[in-house]
């Protein structure tokens, strides 16, 4: 067993115009006051960082690297949630999500799809350069807007929707493939790969690829109901990245899942600062330590009451005290009696 890694915490809720939040630098000694060892980049704000210089110059990607390292830092990952939204997108949804895409972009779907196909392959050249192995992003949705069954769905659109997502997504795997590093998915409602199911019918699209792998947040899960302990027992060997994220779910007489399309504060399900909520993070981290995660333990911070600064220091200290330092020995070895081949089989009997 080794020892989760952090704590560290996602960047992309506290981009902002005011210091310590306009710039990387300046972000990076804030989240390194409040105790964080490593920050997740997300790639798309190109005033923090260059995600195409990154992927075309390894001396621009050992500067960035070098300037996090020089503030007691590590990057976790690079993030292209934005982008992999883009990656598969209907058409019900094109002007809600042209603002994720450049100006010059908008307007043209096929434009706007070559367009996050080459940041994502961007994203695997970066990633490489900087010497990360996983890399976390969405998988984006044809069929979401279908998720309930009504009207009926037509026979065979989940299996030509699933067949086109893998097509769109099996060379950016191939090119993350050849730099060595994991795609990991966020499943996360709004997106194809939303649960388990869904996962796994994408994995088979695409032939169980080897980087097709996981972002563990169990917040997403604590809102759809599911059992987010019994999927780390199912997944753990996909599980490559962790969002810890707290969430809680109060169901009425009035309301449940959907919400009735009330904002985040008046939903039945919402997202919450960390121990604030209902995940049993306890669980979590044993499972995790018990199947042998090896990466990052990566703060997102998503609370429809807290201020984000508070839960950003509440939230190192959570992940650090969470994070099990795995022992080095077993608890009954004061009362082993030492053995060997010959003393094992006189102990059973055996001649």
């Amino acid at each position: 067993m080794k020892t989760i890694k952090g704590p560290a915490i996602f960047l992309a809720q506290f981009l902002g115009d005011k210091p310590p939040f306009d710039t990387l630098e300046d972000i990076c000694k804030w989240a390194k006051s409040l105790g964080y060892k490593g920050v997740q980049i997300p790639s798309w704000a190109g005033s923090y960082f260059d995600l195409q210089k990154a992927a075309e110059s390894k001396t621009y990607a050992d500067e960035i690297k070098g300037m996090v390292n020089s503030h007691g830092l590590e990057i976790t990952e690079l993030s292209t949630h934005l982008q992999g939204q883009l990656v598969a997108v209907n058409p019900a949804y094109d002007s809600l999500f042209d603002g994720f895409a450049p100006a010059a972009y908008q307007n043209n779907p096929k434009a706007r799809q070559e367009w996050a196909v080459q940041q994502l392959k961007y994203a695997a050249k970066a990633s490489r350069n900087l010497g990360l192995d996983a890399h976390a992003t969405f998988s984006g949705a044809l069929l979401w807007q279908t998720v309930y069954p009504w009207p009926q769905r037509p026979a065979g659109l989940v299996e030509t929707g699933f067949t086109e997502l893998a097509k769109r997504w099996l060379p950016i795997l191939n090119v993350f493939d050849e730099n060595g590093v994991d795609v990991c998915y966020e499943i996360h409602p709004g997106e194809d790969l939303h649960d388990g199911i869904s996962y796994e019918m994408f994995l088979e699209k695409v032939k169980n690829h080897k980087r097709a792998n996981l972002l563990y947040d169990p917040s997403h899960f604590v809102l759809q109901c599911l059992d987010y302990l019994e999927y780390i027992d199912i997944y753990h060997e996909r599980i490559k990245m962790f969002h810890v994220k707290d969430a809680e779910f109060n169901p009425t007489g009035r309301q449940g899942v959907y919400g009735g399309y009330q904002n985040w504060v008046e939903r039945a399900g919402r997202f919450r600062s960390l121990g604030d909520g209902q995940v049993d993070f306890k669980g979590i981290f044993s499972k995790l330590t018990q199947y042998n995660y090896t990466g990052w333990a990566v703060l997102e911070w998503e609370c429809a009451l807290k201020h984000p600064e508070d839960g950003a220091k509440e939230g190192a200290v959570f992940i650090k005290d969470h994070i099990i330092r795995v022992t080095e020995k077993a608890f009954d070895d004061f009362a082993g009696t030492g053995s060997d081949e010959a003393f094992n089989k006189r102990i059973l009997g055996i001649d």
